[in-house]
């Protein structure tokens, strides 16, 4: 199974959203864009399959952040993503993470020079799993309610994360496919997006610490910092 995702004219309405710099417009704006039903029955956060797909990161300035391939294995809550290296721009990262959010830590590759650091999580928020706490918000239909094929329903979900202070909003199928997060602090803003999503992990390997990583010990985490996947990108 696959599922694509396409954001017309994504950075002409970025810019619109960051001079708002709040939540709750960049809220409103997507109310303003789909259509929106909210049901009264009670909603509990679905839980996201095993993975892989194409994922990527962009600042609500229209900045190119990072996208590229991620496998992520759903019980074991472990996801790996390596940035595309043959489709860079200025202001993108060359990434290649290694997470294991269950046991907090995280693994930095350079499989290039046959390195990597290990870092331990302060934050577990999975980019591609729907928080325990999350608060479903309304059921949404984008694009053409009827035409067949011409359009996706999809539940949206928001939340907070205490350590970093992020505000997120995420919308997933009725299969329990992220399609796209929405992610805003007071320094920054980014749209989390997934692609040609397949519900298998095709390479277990990728999941697997390289074994040049093997007996590292976790790096000190400075004062005042926050480890987690969304800071990978700031």
């Amino acid at each position: 199974m696959r599922l694509g995702l396409f954001l017309p004219s994504l950075p002409l309405i970025c810019d619109s959203l960051w001079n708002r710099k709040m939540y709750a417009a960049a809220t409103l704006f997507v109310f303003m864009c789909l259509t929106a039903t909210t049901h009264a029955e009670h909603h509990q956060p679905c839980h996201a399959p095993n993975m892989t797909g194409f994922m990527s990161v962009m600042s609500l300035k229209g900045e190119m952040r990072a996208f590229g391939a991620f496998t992520y294995d759903s019980m074991g809550k472990k996801l790996r993503f390596r940035s595309n290296e043959s489709n860079p721009t200025n202001t993108s990262l060359g990434l290649d993470l290694l997470m294991f959010f269950e046991e907090g830590i995280f693994y930095e590759i350079d499989s290039k020079n046959q390195s990597c650091e290990k870092k331990s999580l302060q934050s577990t928020l999975e980019p591609l799993d729907i928080p325990d706490d999350a608060t479903f918000l309304s059921t949404i239909q984008s694009g053409s309610r009827s035409i067949e094929g011409e359009g996706l329903k999809v539940n949206m979900w928001t939340g907070s994360t205490p350590e970093t202070k992020v505000h997120y909003s995420m919308f997933v199928t009725m299969g329990c496919l992220p399609v796209t997060t929405f992610y805003f602090s007071e320094s920054s803003s980014f749209v989390f997006s997934n692609m040609d999503i397949e519900l298998e992990i095709k390479d277990p390997d990728l999941l697997v610490v390289p074994s040049f990583c093997l007996g590292l010990p976790v790096e000190e985490t400075p004062e005042g910092t926050v480890n987690s996947f969304l800071n990978e990108f700031m």
